[in-house]
C-alpha cells in the first residue's frame, strides 16, 4: 500500500491505523483489525508470489499483462509468417549472394553459440528461483499456514458453539458427561420463588435468565460499568461487607467453582473492575496486585478474606462461609457450581425496588423503565468515582488521567507494581495496628467469667442509659473514655436483652460497630425477641 499509493491503498492505510488505534483502547475492538490484517497479509504474500513468478516468466502476473503478452505473441507469429513468405519470393527469383551468405553463416554460428550460453544461464537461474521458492513455501509457509488454519477453525468452533455441557475424565480414568451448569440452573428454576434475584458474575447472566428463568443482577448486556463494579465490590470485599451489599440486591448467590476458568480464577479481574470505581478496594494499586495468588499458589490475605473466596472454597480446610449470613443450598454433582441462600435479606429494599413508583420511565406509561438502587445502598454508592472509559471522547482528557496513567504503568512494569503492593500492605497493617490500640488498654485482659456474668444479667440502669445516649449522639470520644475507665461496660445488656452493638447498628454508627467487634462483641447474640444486631441493618 505504501509503494503503490492510490485511492484504494490509502483507504487500507487509514483503515489499518484506525483499527490499530481503537483496538488499543478496548480489547474487544481487536476484532476490527481482523479484516485489515487479512487484507494486508494477503497483499504481502501476493507481492512476494508475484515477484517470484515475474522472475521466471519475465512479466507481471496480472490478467492485463497476460492478455497483453498473448497479443504480442500473436503479432510476432504473424510477422514471422510474413518474413517467411518474403524469403520464399527471394529464393524463387534465384538471386543469391554467395559471399554474403557465407559471412552471414559465420556470424550466425557465433551469435547462436552466445545465445545458447545465455539461454542456459537464464534457465538455470529460473530453475534455482523455482526451487528456492518451493523450498520456502514447503518449509515455512505451508506448515505455518496449516497451523494458522487449524487454530482459527478450533477457535471459531469454540466461539460459535458455546456449550455448558461437556465431556470430562475422572481420576479413575472414567469418561463422564459434565452437566453441572444446566443442573444448577434447573435447580434454581424448580426450587426458588419466581421473584428470586440471583447474584452472580455477569458472564452467566444470560444463562440464568434463559434456563433458570430467574432475575439476575447483571448479564452480557449490562453496559453500566459502575453497576458491574458494585457487583465486583460485593464479591471481592471481605465477607461481612460483601453481605451488607448483597442482602439489598439479591436473594441467592451463584458461584462457579471446580477449577479451570471458575470465579476464583477471574477474581483478580473482578477486583480491578471494583477498584476502578471504588478506589479504596486496592489503595494506590490500580491493578490490585495484592488480590490474587502468591507464588506458592496460596491466596493472598485480601483474597482469602473475600466473600467470593469464602463461598468458592467453603468446606475446605480452614475455610468456612459465615453460617449466619449464607447457607449453602445446592452443590452440583462434580462441584462446578455452588448456590447459597443469602440470609437476613432486606425485605424493605426488595419491596422498594419492586415498587413501580420507584422506577424511572422515559415517558409516562412507557415499557422502558430503569430501576434504581434501594436507599439503603446510598452510603455505599456515595463512595464511588464514576469511571471514565478511554474511548469516551466526550469526557475531559484530564478527568481521570492519573489513575489511567498509573494503571498502565503497573501493567507495563509488573515487578514495580508488586513492590508497591507489598509496601501498601505494610502500611495497611500498620494502620490496622493503630486502630486496634483503640478500645482496651494495653494491659487489659478480659475475664470470660465476668463477661458471661454481665451478658446474662439483663437490666436497665445508669450505665446502659449512658451508653445508649453516647451511641445515639455519635459521641465516640466520650465512649472511648468510658471504655478506658472500665472496659467491661461494653458487655452490659439492658432489660430487653440489647446492648451497645444493637444500638450502634440501630443508629448506623459504623466506627462504633468496628470498635465493639474488635472488643469481642458478637453480631449473632440475640435479644429477648431473638433479634441479632446484624438484623437491624436497613
Amino acid at each position: 500500500a505504501l509503494f503503490y499509493f492510490h485511492d484504494a491503498s490509502s483507504f487500507l492505510l487509514v483503515y489499518a491505523a484506525t483499527a490499530y488505534f481503537f483496538s488499543h483502547k478496548m480489547v474487544r475492538l481487536v476484532l476490527l483489525t481482523a479484516p485489515i490484517a487479512s487484507i494486508l497479509g494477503g497483499l504481502a504474500l501476493g507481492r512476494a508470489f508475484g515477484w517470484w513468478i515475474r522472475s521466471i516468466v519475465e512479466f507481471r502476473p496480472s490478467i492485463g499483462q497476460i492478455w497483453q503478452n498473448m497479443w504480442q505473441f500473436g503479432a510476432k507469429d504473424d510477422k514471422n509468417f510474413n518474413n517467411n513468405k518474403s524469403d520464399g519470393k527471394k529464393k524463387s527469383n534465384g538471386k543469391k549472394d554467395v559471399s554474403k551468405q557465407n559471412g552471414g553463416k559465420k556470424e550466425a554460428t557465433a551469435s547462436s553459440g552466445s545465445k545458447v550460453f545465455n539461454t542456459t544461464k537464464i534457465i538455470i537461474g529460473k530453475l534455482l528461483r523455482v526451487g528456492l521458492g518451493l523450498y520456502v513455501a514447503q518449509t515455512y509457509v505451508k506448515p505455518r499456514g496449516e497451523e494458522f488454519h487449524k487454530t482459527s477453525r478450533e477457535k471459531a468452533e469454540q466461539m460459535s458453539h458455546p456449550t455448558i455441557l461437556f465431556k470430562g475424565t475422572l481420576q479413575s480414568g472414567e469418561e463422564v458427561t459434565v452437566d453441572d451448569y444446566r443442573d444448577a440452573y434447573w435447580w434454581l428454576r424448580d426450587n426458588t420463588p419466581e421473584d428470586a434475584r440471583i447474584m452472580a458474575w455477569w458472564d452467566y447472566g444470560y444463562q440464568i435468565t434463559a434456563i433458570a428463568n430467574r432475575t439476575t443482577i447483571a448479564d452480557g448486556n449490562t453496559w453500566n460499568h459502575e453497576h458491574i463494579a458494585l457487583l465486583g465490590r460485593a464479591l471481592t470485599s471481605p465477607e461481612k461487607e460483601g453481605h451488607r451489599i448483597a442482602r439489598h440486591l439479591a436473594d441467592y448467590m451463584l458461584v462457579w467453582a471446580g477449577g479451570g476458568g471458575d470465579d476464583l480464577a477471574k477474581s483478580p479481574h473482578l477486583a480491578r473492575i471494583a477498584n476502578s470505581v471504588y478506589r479504596h478496594m486496592c489503595p494506590n494499586d490500580p491493578t490490585c496486585r495484592r488480590f490474587g495468588f502468591t507464588q506458592q499458589g496460596q491466596p493472598s490475605e485480601a483474597m482469602a478474606a473475600s466473600l467470593l473466596y469464602r463461598l468458592h472454597s467453603h468446606g475446605k480446610p480452614g475455610v468456612e462461609a459465615d453460617k449466619n449470613r449464607f447457607r449453602e443450598v445446592y452443590r452440583s454433582k462434580y462441584g462446578k457450581v455452588r448456590i447459597y441462600k443469602i440470609l437476613s435479606v432486606s425485605k424493605q429494599s426488595k419491596e422498594w425496588v419492586a415498587d413501580p413508583a420507584n422506577r424511572i420511565c422515559d415517558a409516562p406509561g412507557s415499557w422502558y423503565c430503569k430501576g434504581q438502587y434501594p436507599p439503603a445502598l446510598q452510603k455505599v454508592l456515595a463512595e464511588k468515582k464514576d469511571f471514565t472509559q478511554l474511548e469516551d471522547f466526550n469526557a475531559k482528557k484530564d478527568a481521570d488521567s492519573d489513575y489511567q496513567k498509573k494503571y498502565f504503568e503497573n501493567l507495563n512494569d509488573p515487578s514495580k507494581a508488586s513492590k508497591m503492593a507489598e509496601m501498601n500492605d505494610i502500611l495497611e497493617k500498620q494502620k490496622e495496628k493503630e486502630k486496634q490500640k483503640e478500645g482496651y488498654p494495653k494491659t487489659f485482659r478480659p475475664d470470660p467469667a465476668i463477661i458471661a456474668q454481665l451478658q446474662n444479667k439483663w437490666e436497665d440502669g445508669e450505665v446502659t442509659t449512658q451508653l445508649w445516649q453516647l451511641i445515639a449522639n455519635d459521641d465516640i470520644d466520650s465512649l472511648k473514655g468510658m471504655i478506658k475507665q472500665n472496659p467491661y461496660v461494653v458487655f452490659v445488656r439492658s432489660g430487653d436483652g440489647r446492648g451497645p452493638l444493637w444500638w450502634a447498628y440501630e443508629h448506623k454508627r459504623q466506627r462504633m460497630i468496628n470498635m465493639f467487634k474488635r472488643l469481642g462483641l458478637s453480631e449473632t447474640d440475640k435479644d429477648v425477641n431473638g433479634i441479632m444486631p446484624i438484623d437491624l441493618i436497613d
